[in-house]
């Protein structure tokens, strides 16, 4: 995994880049706001979908609250990119469309729209 610091309307943004997921639980996800903090002095973060674990996207499994309640303990936030078109659950579709009227997560369809949303 590699962060790198990204300047977007005067916002320092963490993008993450990797070949393979990075957030798999909430230990993790905490990792990664501790290493955007610490590398690159921004709890902002900028991530591809397919960068973290499929169960996140599983609600009944939890992981997406804990990993999310860690971003929002820790005055963290997270933009969401990709593709969630294919996810059929209602659940998963309406967190996401709470999720996206709040100012600490977001889950957008490309990055553009993420950096957009971050630098507000």
């Amino acid at each position: 995994m590699t962060l790198n610091k990204l300047t977007y309307n005067s916002m320092d943004i963490a993008e993450v880049i990797s070949d393979t997921p990075v957030i798999t639980d909430a230990g993790s996800a905490l990792d990664l706001l501790m290493s955007a903090s610490y590398e690159l002095g921004t709890k902002t973060i900028l991530i591809d979908k397919r960068l973290i674990c499929e169960d996140f996207f599983i609600l009944s499994r939890g992981l997406a609250g804990e990993v999310l309640q860690k971003f929002v303990n820790y005055g963290g936030r997270i933009a969401i990119y990709g593709d969630f078109t294919r996810y059929t659950s209602k659940p998963l579709h309406d967190f996401i469309y709470e999720s996206n009227k709040g100012r600490d997560v977001c889950f957008v369809p490309d990055r553009d729209t993420a950096l957009a949303w971050l630098a507000k």
